[in-house]
This record gives structure tokens, sequence and C-alpha cells, in this order.
């Protein structure tokens, strides 16, 4: 070596790192430097320890705001990676040299805010930004950039090539395309530069000429150029800084895949290089022979866990096969696209579904990456390893579900933390099972994905306190006292209780308070309180002190009820329909809450709520709509009889009647999801007022009826659809409210009571199946078995 050995490289590249191996080796340097952000320089050690596996990310944020952060990954075929512990593992001093992160992340900021940098001046944004690799493959004949890279380099070391010479020929391209193409639109390069060489010069002075520089291959012409001390240190002149931190994280094989601005240029998104197969990288990688066959048994073995019948004749057809196609195609190995042809063709059938589990398992992997103990941490992430370790919580890049029974203490304890830390912001967890309309049960379903990202928002969390629940419990009464609604508070409080925040609910509850007393919009009130009572229902499954919210939302529900009827009069279409989802909303609320009030001795919630529904049902100024739910609720609560609800609805289907507001109408009363086509299918006669006014609307007024009705009747289930067309088909006699007498035939093979002789045949059926001492006890009741008891 007469100089600095300038090996470049590709990111993340696996022939990339075997070669820098083999250099390192050969050359035996007195030093290695590496393109990275300097202040990582003091965990390169930790490269060493035992439990450090990779993948892994250097991560650098702001020490005022970890929301701005930048990652530099490694992988276990990363050639830098592959540098670092050459170094450490042969006793040598290596370096990060490229631009530090106090100034790439101030830079960062700088082009967030629209300020210009070298970056952002005009002249730049009209220069297309190139892709050396792209260009290299293009010029080679290829198509296809990814199956150039594979060939010249990937395979290159299996083919018994000389290393030196491989990074002599790609630094001859690399150059030729610098003097082609100039910074290649990345102008922010030039600084970078400026400071490798700078740091390079430094080296040189400590350790001689013959230190070796790895580094993405597009920048060695720039470090092998003749630059004065003085030019390099002008470029340099006048950087912004900002105060920044550094650990290690561990990463994902699936982050890598996604694409992402190279290290260094303040990307909080990661660097993925332009890797999407990652796992077939860490394959090439270390797969010390027969690359292709060690492949072929991995998917063999991945397929045969599927249950799908592969055997080893299957294996060697498909190596076979790849090799052909390899030498068909003009390439020295198979590579992926080989390998997949061959595993579609041999082990797959044909078909593309099972290669979508292959590639999602093996191509691009599920590998998270492990980082030490001793790596530097916020206070609040070592808190969070720590539970995480107690309840054996282990954060993986899979995605998984964790069915939580809250009844058991360590279940109720990660329940508490998964609940914290979506509080705080760390989306780790993801209720599966836990939507608007549930009322708490003693079970809870999780879906559990650990992505790198969400280091930084530990990070973020931070300011808030040293451990989970100080953090949790400091960032809800901040937004308790900055809440802008009502609606927003409840939500607060609801999201309190699950997570255990016994500190915090009291704040919560005085801002909860304070805004229900200063409200009086009903709308508002009627979205807080589903909230409220699905928190109650969560307080009592924790066995949670719940007297303060249940008192709250006591109120509340007075409130409502006495608002609620002037609220509902006059209002247009849009209005109407929103009151109508606020009215299904507070009457689930109120069968939570009527339990819980009636205990605490306000009594009577239920009744006086349901006196509410009368009269919005039978108030004319009412819109169709909310008079049509109204009527339904209190049908289902037994408070209106079918007669008076065949009452209602010949009222509201009347000649009289607007053909919309008709419309409207039965939309409330049997639209949707509600039941309401069981409702009809049960009782003909409510079907034929229904089937009656609809062959009644004159046809001027029938386009505008038309999106009502399938609004109200498409949400019917294919089965509940199909039994009411049949029943429309025989003819349903009800054509009104006395249409039909007590007994009368309703429709051809229908009665209006029950057959008991029919009832009884199916008795000798149900005894072989239940037993005869269970069947007679059934039967003794006359028509209890006709009831729905069969």
């Amino acid at each position: 070596m007469t100089g600095p050995l300038l090996l470049g490289v590709r990111h993340h590249g696996p022939g990339s790192a075997r070669a820098v191996r083999g250099a390192l080796d050969a050359a035996r340097p007195p030093a290695v430097l590496i393109e990275g952000p300097p202040e990582g320089d003091a965990l390169l050690p930790l490269a060493a320890d035992e439990r450090m596996r990779p993948p892994v990310a250097l991560l650098a944020h702001v020490v005022d705001d970890p929301g701005r952060a930048a990652f530099w990954p490694l992988a276990e075929f990363s050639p830098e990676w592959v540098a670092i512990r050459w170094a450490l593992e042969h006793d040598v001093p290596v370096r990060f040299i490229d631009l530090p992160a106090t100034h790439s992340l101030a830079l960062q900021a700088g082009a967030d805010e629209g300020e210009k940098d070298a970056e952002d001046t005009e002249e730049d944004r009209d220069v297309l930004r190139v892709d050396p690799v792209a260009a290299l493959a293009e010029a080679a004949g290829y198509d296809d950039p990814e199956r150039w890279w594979e060939d010249v380099v990937e395979h290159r070391g299996r083919e018994g090539e000389e290393t030196f010479e491989a990074f002599g020929a790609l630094a001859e391209a690399m150059a030729a395309l610098r003097q082609e193409y100039g910074d290649g639109g990345h102008a922010r390069d030039l600084v970078r530069e400026a400071y490798m060489r700078l740091q390079l010069r430094a080296a040189r002075k400590e350790f001689g000429d013959d230190v070796a520089v790895v580094c993405g291959a597009w920048h060695v012409p720039a470090l092998a150029a003749r630059a004065t001390v003085a030019a390099d240190r002008a470029l340099l002149k006048g950087l912004p800084k900002v105060r920044t931190e550094m650990t290690w994280v561990p990463w994902t094989h699936r982050r890598l895949a996604r694409l992402g601005a190279p290290p260094g240029r303040g990307s909080g998104g990661g660097y993925g290089a332009g890797i999407d197969s990652p796992g077939w990288y860490g394959h090439l990688f270390s797969s010390p022979d027969r690359p292709v066959e060690r492949w072929m048994t991995k998917v063999a073995g991945l397929l045969r866990d599927e249950d799908r019948p592969v055997s080893s004749a299957h294996v060697i057809e498909a190596v076979r096969l790849a090799g052909t196609l390899a030498a068909m195609r003009g390439r020295p190995l198979p590579g992926l696209s080989e390998t997949t042809d061959a595993v579609r063709a041999v082990m797959c059938e044909g078909s593309d579904v099972p290669l979508e589990l292959i590639r999602d398992r093996l191509v691009v992997g599920d590998v998270l990456g492990e980082v030490p103990d001793a790596a530097p941490a916020v206070p609040l992430q070592r808190d969070l390893t720590r539970l995480q370790r107690s309840l054996r919580l282990k954060p993986e890049a899979l995605e998984r579900e964790l069915e939580l029974d809250l009844r058991k203490d360590m279940d109720a304890a990660r329940s508490r933390l998964l609940h914290r830390l979506r509080l705080l912001g760390i989306g780790w967890g993801e209720p599966a099972v836990m939507g608007r309309g549930s009322t708490g049960t003693f079970r809870e379903t999780w879906r559990l994905c650990w992505e790198p990202e969400l280091s930084v928002r530990v990070a973020e969390a931070g300011v808030w306190g040293t451990t989970v629940l100080s953090a949790a419990t400091a960032k809800a009464e901040s937004d308790a006292a900055s809440a802008a609604s009502l609606a927003a508070v409840t939500e607060l409080a609801e999201r309190c209780l699950p997570a255990g925040l016994s500190d915090a609910l009291p704040v919560v509850m005085r801002a909860l308070a304070d805004r229900a007393a200063l409200d009086s919009d009903v709308a508002h009130l009627a979205q807080a309180l589903p909230a409220l009572a699905r928190t109650l229902r969560y307080g009592d499954v924790r066995g949670t002190d719940t007297a303060a919210l249940r008192e709250v939302a006591g109120g509340l529900a007075e409130r409502i009820r006495i608002g609620l009827p002037p609220a509902c009069t006059r209002l247009d279409a849009d209005g109407a329909e929103e009151m109508r989802r606020h009215l299904d909303g507070v009457h689930t609320a109120v069968g939570l809450l009527s339990e819980a009030t009636d205990h605490a001795g306000s009594g009577g919630l239920r009744e006086r709520w349901g006196a509410v529904l009368e009269r919005l049902a039978a108030r004319e100024t009412v819109a169709g709509v909310i008079r049509g739910r109204a009527a339904r609720l209190a049908l289902d609560d037994g408070r209106l009889g079918e007669e008076e609800a065949a009452r209602l609805m010949g009222l509201a289907l009347s000649p009289g009647t607007a053909p919309t507001d008709a419309a409207a109408w039965i939309e409330g009363f049997v639209g949707g999801a509600s039941g309401g086509g069981m409702l009809l299918v049960h009782d003909e006669r409510l079907l034929g007022l229904v089937d009656s006014w609809l062959s009644g609307v004159p046809a001027e007024a029938f386009t505008d009826v038309l999106p009502l009705l399938r609004r109200t009747f498409a949400a019917y289930e294919p089965g509940v659809r199909r039994t009411l067309g049949e029943l429309v088909r025989r003819g349903p006699a009800a054509a009104g409210p006395a249409a039909t007498s007590a007994g009368a035939a309703t429709s051809p093979g229908f009665g209006a009571g029950l057959d008991e002789h029919r009832a009884d045949a199916v008795l000798p059926v149900l005894r072989l199946l239940l037993g005869a001492e269970a069947v007679g006890v059934r039967a003794r009741g006359g028509r209890s078995y006709g009831e729905g008891n069969t």
C-alpha cells in the first residue's frame, strides 16, 4: 500500500461486505475509517459485545426535540459492520468520519423550516438526482440495476475475482460518473465529503498513509481528489449546530427493506439503501458454500411448516431449474429472480400465493436485532426495558396477537403497560378488539409489533418522566389541562382507567366536571357520555374506584334527558342523522349506567330515559329518522307495545306524510345493522305496512325515496333480504294496523299463532339429541319449547 486504501461499497451489500473483509485481512491497515457520524465513536466498542446482534442502528436525536432524529442502520451483511467488527477483533483503531449528526440534524431542521441551504438552491432543484448503480447498469445493457449489481459484485467473490481489482474497477466507474454528473444532484454531499477529507488527513498524520476507508462507492472519487484544507474548511464554515445524543437501537429486516435517505442527510425515516430483500442478502453473506442449495432447503422447510407437501426431490429439481435459468439468462450464478421462478414452478405448482409467504418470512424476514444493556438510553427506555422483561413481553418485529385475561395479575399488568404506552404515543400495541361500541370485558386482544421508530417515540416521551407510570401520568394531566372539548376529556378519562393512572384521574375528573358544567350543547354532552359509560365498565373490570366518574356520568345523562327533546326539533337531514347517532350512543350508555346509578341511589335512570324515547317517537316536529329510531328503541326495551308501534308506523306512512319523511322514519325504525330486518321478518304487520306504503309512493317521488331505502335495506344480511323477498312475493296480508285480527292467517303457509301439532313433531328428534328428561322438562311448559328455547 502506498496511500489510503479506499474501499468503495454499496451499503448493506453482502458482496461488498465479503470484499471488505478480504481486503482488510490482506492489507492489515493500522486504522479503519468508516462513513458514519463521529458522535458514534464512543459507542463502537459495544459492537464487540456478545449481546449485540444486528441488525442494529445508531440513533441520533436532538436533546431538546427528540422527534428530530436520524438512523444509521447496520446489518450483519453491511460492509461498515464487517469493518467495525474486524477492527475490534484485531485491536485496530476504528472511527467514523462522516458529517457529525450535530450538523446534519440542524440542516434537517433548516430544510424543514424552508431555510435555504446547500441542497435547497434554485439551481439544485433543477438537477436530476443520479442513482449511480442504475446508471452503471444501464451502461452495461441491464434493465434491472439489482440484477447488474448481483452479477458484477455480489457473485464476484464466489468466482475467485481479486478483491483489490474489484474495488479499483468500481472506483474507476464512479470517477467517470462523477466527472459526467458532478455531485449527481446531491449538493450536501460536497459538505460531507469535505469533512471526510479533513478527517482522513488527520488520521494519516496520526496512523500513517496506510489507513483504510470504508465508504459509499460514490464518495471514493471525492476522497481521492486533491483539495486544499482551506477549501474544505470554507465549505464547512457557518454550519448550524444542535445538541444531540446518540445510542444503539434494535433494527429490523423489514425496516431495511424500506427506501429512505442515506445516513448523514438528516432523515428521520431511516436508510433502506434500495434493499428489497434483506433476508436473501443475509443468506448470501452467511452461506459458506452452495448458497442456492441452502436457500432451497430453507424454502422447503418453511413450506413444510405450512403443511404443503414438499419433498427432497422438489428441492433437487428446484436447484437444477434455478441453475438452468441462470445459464439461459447469462448470469454467473442464480440470483433471487431465478430461485423465485424455480420455487414457483416446482414447489408452488405455479401459484404466487405461497410466494408471498416466502417473501415475507425469508426474502425480507422478521429478524429483530438486540442491543446490550450497556448502551446509553434515556431513563424512560431503561424502565420500559425492565418492564418488558418482568412482564415477559419481548419486542418482536413480526406482528403477533396477545390475548389478555384481566382477572390474572400478570395480564392486567401487561394491559396497563400497553395502555400507558398508547397514551404516550408509543404504538407498540394496538387493541384488536376494543372499538367504540365495546362495553368492556375481562378479555383484551392486542396486536404487537415493534418498529425501530418507536425508539424515537420513547425518547420523545422521556420529557414527561423517567418511568412509564410517571410519564403517562404527567402526559394525562397535561392533556386534561389543554383539552379543547368535553369529548376530548372524556376520551382521556376512558384511556386513564385501563392504564391504571390513579394519580392522574383526579386532575382529569376536575377538568371533566368543569367542562361538563360549562358546556350546554346537548350534542357535545351526548358525544361525551358513551365514553364515560365505557370507562365505568372498564373500572368495574379492573376493580377501580369510579365513584367520582359515576357522579359526573349521571349528571350528564340527566342533562341530556332534559335537553334532548328540544334539540331534536326542526333539524335538517344532516343534523337529524347526526342526532340519531347521538341517540343510539346515549341509549347504549344509559344501559351501561342504569345499574351503577341505581346503586348510587339516583334510581330510575332507565325509566326516565324510556319516557324521553316515547316523547320523541310521538312528537311530530321531530325529524322522521329520530322519531323512527326512538320508536324502535322503545319497542326493543318493552316500553312500546307491538300495537302502538304499528300505530306509529301507520301514522308515519300515511298518505299525508311526505315520501321522504316516511322513508326517513323507516330508516330510523328498521335501518342499518340494528336488527330491523329480523323485526320485519317476524312481524308481518309491520312488513305489510312498509310494503303497502312503498307500493303507493307516487312515481315522481320514488326517485327521492330510493336512496334512503337502499341505505336502509342494503345493510341487511343476505339471508334476511332473501326471506323478506319471499314474504313480499307471497303477499303479506297486513296493510294497516287493524288489517290482521288475532289468529287469522297472514299469508299462505304462515299462521298468526303457534301450530302445536307441527311443533310436537320435532320432539322425537330432540329426545335423541338432548335426552328424554331434558326434552320433557322443556315440553311441560306447553308452548315454551316453541318460543326460541329449542
